[in-house]
């Protein structure tokens, strides 16, 4: 069943979430920014208007003010122009640098940073109209416009109230003298702005969590992504497989140099061969210091003679320690047994060739318990 008819009822996984802020898809909320721009944008005026004002008044004044001398050299004008035009556009850079820094501060502190040039690629999946008319239906979009519908609602009754309020005293203003009335203006027109960021900020205040609801909404996961996305962690189980059998065989064909540290070496007899070795000193048990299969067991085999050390004919034993045993790794306690029959056979043969004692005369051929024989069970399991 396709992961895209399911519900998707399950909570995302940090992996999704990650690879989504890597794709810059992250929660935003636009009132919020519209807060910090609108808001850095009054304070900046209120605070840079007298300063900008009284060098605007001041470079008017010594624009307007003229002498023969002045008269005599045009060249001044363009100078004045120039120092007025830094006045202005200093002023502007100012104001353009707080509201930018408001507008970047409010983003990060609604979604985080994100480093990721992703949204700014084109994706032309978004030119379907077909997917952006279904886009206009979705549960985000229902909800922003609802919001925004009650926004501008609040605001036009705010609107409405205030200018209402406030017409009959702005038309007195054109009784008072010209600063008291700009004053008066400008405290008229501070009070208005006030009451419309307070409408920015409720919105804000709703639309932050809201934002975040709907971010972690879209990226819910099905069934079926998150058994997807489990595979793909842990990665495929049969690939997973032919690694660990790759790695085996490596280890297996690198453990032929060890080879001639062994004791003995037990064979079935070509297509197993294991190598024992035993130190009373520094092991508690017989452990398998090299084993391998078909040619590698040829292989070992040929190592062993060259270097001298006994290789027995026990096909189960054989068998067995091929199976059960681990390399670089004690032996299975069942086979303890079985294993020592061996090594106290090659400890009178090496006694022998020294001439320190009688040559032993069979190879012991040791009990091997058959559920830890492959062989036995593979008859066991066709005879049943």
């Amino acid at each position: 069943m396709d992961s895209g008819s399911q519900d998707r009822n399950l909570p995302a996984s940090e992996r999704k979430l990650k690879k989504a802020r890597e794709d810059g898809q992250v929660s935003r909320s636009e009132d919020l920014s519209h807060l910090a721009v609108l808001g850095a944008g009054a304070i900046a005026v209120l605070v840079l208007s007298p300063v900008l004002f009284d060098q605007l008044k001041l470079s008017m004044a010594q624009q307007l003010s003229f002498d023969a001398a002045i008269v005599m050299r045009p060249g001044t004008m363009l100078q004045r122009l120039s120092d007025t035009t830094t006045i202005g556009i200093a002023g502007c850079v100012a104001f353009a640098a707080i509201v930018t820094t408001a507008a970047i501060v409010a983003a990060v502190a609604s979604g985080g940073w994100v480093n990721s040039l992703k949204p700014l690629m084109p994706d032309f999946s978004r030119l379907n109209p077909l997917s952006g008319f279904s886009n206009l239906f979705s549960k985000k979009k229902l909800l922003n416009t609802a919001k925004m519908v009650a926004m501008t609602g609040i605001l036009f009754a705010i609107a409405t109230s205030f200018l209402t309020s406030g017409f009959q005293e702005m038309a007195s203003l054109l009784m008072q003298p010209s600063s008291a009335a700009i004053a008066h203006l400008t405290q008229w027109l501070t009070g208005g702005l006030g009451l419309m960021l307070l409408v920015v900020l409720m919105a804000a205040m709703v639309d932050v969590p809201l934002q975040t609801f709907l971010h972690k909404d879209q990226m819910k996961m099905s069934h079926q992504e998150v058994k997807q996305e489990g595979k793909e962690s842990d990665g495929n189980p049969q690939i997973k497989s032919k690694i660990r059998q790759k790695q085996r065989e490596l280890a297996q064909r690198s453990s032929v140099n060890a080879v001639p540290k062994a004791d003995f070496v037990v064979m079935n007899p070509t297509h197993f061969a294991v190598a024992i070795r035993y130190d009373e000193k520094s092991m508690r048990a017989p452990r398998v210091i090299s084993k391998g299969a078909d040619l590698l067991a040829m292989k070992i085999r040929d190592v062993a003679k060259q270097h001298s050390i006994p290789v027995l004919q026990s096909p189960m034993l054989a068998r067995a320690l091929y199976a059960n045993a681990e390399l670089d790794q004690d032996i299975p306690s069942a086979l303890y047994t079985a294993v020592a029959q061996v090594l106290a056979y090659v400890y009178r043969l090496r006694a022998a060739l020294r001439g320190e004692g009688v040559m032993p005369q069979e190879v012991p051929q040791p009990f091997v318990p058959p559920e830890l024989d492959p062989l036995s069970k593979t008859l066991k399991a066709e005879t049943a």
